[in-house]
């Protein structure tokens, strides 16, 4: 008879213990602020045959994503979610290797045939999921037949990662351009499913697809902090000089050096990337191209290739009679300059679009 009692005595004893415990787990909820998620990306990409020009007359059988050389920009933050569909419109297999991701967790993403998945088959879709991580300069392209696909069939794009904290040399940045460069051999211009094996002779050479004078000028202003990302995705060594200046050499493969040092040629081959830093400080025309000289000719023709100019807006270029683009219709987005001022996502660039191959 005396049991009721005693449980309310014991009650009334631990409500404050009770009650302060709950005030303070209101105090911790209120005092903590809410942990970030990351957002997740979704995207959608087709391979598809695709006739490029390279240059002139001189054009190329590609297989293309989205119907451009280089692929559509994707453009994320570190941490996000990626999920990307992928279907191929080929009559080949085909995968895509996210050059630089880490993949913790998400190895069957890496996007090696026979060693990650089996390849995408024609007809057929594959959805990649993954973490971006790390942050950085990074780029995709295919791992099935790369001597063929990668080297020459025009299999890539690129991928930046933005850190979640950027430095502050980043913030600086102004203007931002990415280059991809690689190298084709005529003799397979027309026949896909050849070619990239030794003996090939590479005799044109292209940045984003596009060879000299086909390329655009990078157009900035005195004052500008520029970024150039390079990406080696052909199957040649690269030694790009940049007239006029020099750059720091901000970060290798998407990681900041601990020490960036000062230079005006860069010498870096297939799949490296370098984030190049100028700081716009020196009025004019400059040149930028490849130093190996054997890459700037179109097959037998000198001056083609991997060149391309910066032109400073304070210069009237249409005032300089002997300037080969004075009169040159400019095309913009070439570099992925317009995309990367834009909100995080993926973006086709018209600027590098072939057409569809009959």
């Amino acid at each position: 008879m005396h049991v009721i009692p005693m449980i309310l005595q014991r009650c009334a004893l631990r409500a404050p213990l009770v009650a302060s415990i709950f005030a303070a787990s209101a105090a911790l909820c209120v005092a903590s602020p809410p942990t970030a998620s990351a957002e997740t990306r979704h995207f959608s990409m087709t391979v598809e045959d695709t006739i490029l020009k390279l240059v002139d007359k001189q054009t190329f059988h590609t297989f293309s994503f989205n119907n451009q050389t280089p692929g559509p920009l994707i453009h994320v933050q570190e941490g996000d979610d990626v999920e990307i569909e992928v279907e191929n419109n080929t009559t080949l297999p085909h995968t895509i290797h996210w050059h630089g991701m880490f993949q913790r967790g998400t190895w069957k993403n890496d996007g090696v045939p026979d060693t990650t998945q089996p390849a995408i088959p024609p007809g057929e879709t594959f959805t990649y999921r993954f973490k971006a991580e790390p942050s950085g300069t990074m780029w995709y392209h295919c791992h099935v037949n790369v001597n063929e696909h990668v080297a020459m069939r025009g299999m890539w794009g690129p991928l930046i990662v933005d850190p979640k904290d950027p430095p502050p040399v980043e913030k600086e940045v102004t203007k931002d351009y990415i280059m991809m460069f690689s190298s084709w051999s005529s003799a397979w211009a027309k026949k896909p499913g050849y070619g990239g094996i030794p003996g090939d002779v590479q005799d044109f050479f292209t940045i984003n697809g596009k060879a000299y004078p086909d390329t655009q000028p990078l157009r900035i202003k005195e004052g500008d902090v520029v970024r150039i990302r390079l990406i080696g995705a052909g199957d040649e060594m690269h030694s790009v000089h940049i007239h006029g200046h020099d750059f720091e050499v901000y970060a290798k493969d998407g990681r900041p050096l601990a020490n960036p040092y000062l230079a005006d040629t860069i010498l870096f081959g297939p799949g490296e990337r370098y984030d190049l830093i100028l700081r716009a400080d020196n009025p004019g025309i400059w040149m930028v191209h490849d130093h190996i000289d054997r890459h700037t000719v179109n097959g037998t023709s000198p001056m083609g290739g991997m060149m391309t100019t910066i032109e400073y807006e304070e210069i009237p270029v249409k005032e300089q009679a002997f300037y080969k683009w004075k009169n040159k219709e400019f095309v913009p987005d070439f570099y992925y300059e317009e995309s990367m001022k834009k909100p995080f996502g993926m973006y086709e660039s018209p600027a590098l679009k072939g057409d569809p191959a009959p």
